[in-house]
């Protein structure tokens, strides 16, 4: 019942910016933390940025002053911009999302939901 659909990736020479959008769709009663990860070959996945729905952001020590999380409450949208990007920075990002999911019955349920990944190739 819901989708998380990312875009924006691709390749970027060192130094220069990427934007991520990542939209939730389907029977969504509310969204609450929402985020970026990503996972390079060879290693497993990590935290890259996270914001709460009142705004409150958190990043990892490696991203931190050159990457941007947000979000649109309205448009159950989060976008990342990375800035100064490095070759290091090179994954697939996955978009995520904590969401509470309605049903026609009358009931609700709280799941962890994942976007399909948009690669992202910064190089030297």
């Amino acid at each position: 019942q819901v989708q998380l659909v990312e875009s924006g990736g691709g390749l970027v020479q060192a130094g220069g910016s990427l934007r991520l959008s990542c939209a939730a769709s389907g029977s969504i009663f509310i969204i609450n933390d929402m985020g970026w990860y990503r996972q390079a070959p060879g290693k497993q996945r990590e935290l890259v940025a996270t914001i709460t729905s009142g705004g409150s952001t958190d990043y990892a020590d490696s991203v931190k002053g050159r990457f941007t999380i947000s979000r649109d409450n309205t448009k159950n949208t989060v976008w990342l911009q990375m800035n100064s990007l490095k070759p290091e920075d090179t994954a697939v990002y996955y978009c995520n999302a904590d969401i509470v999911v309605y049903y026609s019955g009358g009931s609700y349920r709280r799941s962890d939901y994942w976007g399909q990944g948009t690669q992202v190739t910064v190089s030297s």
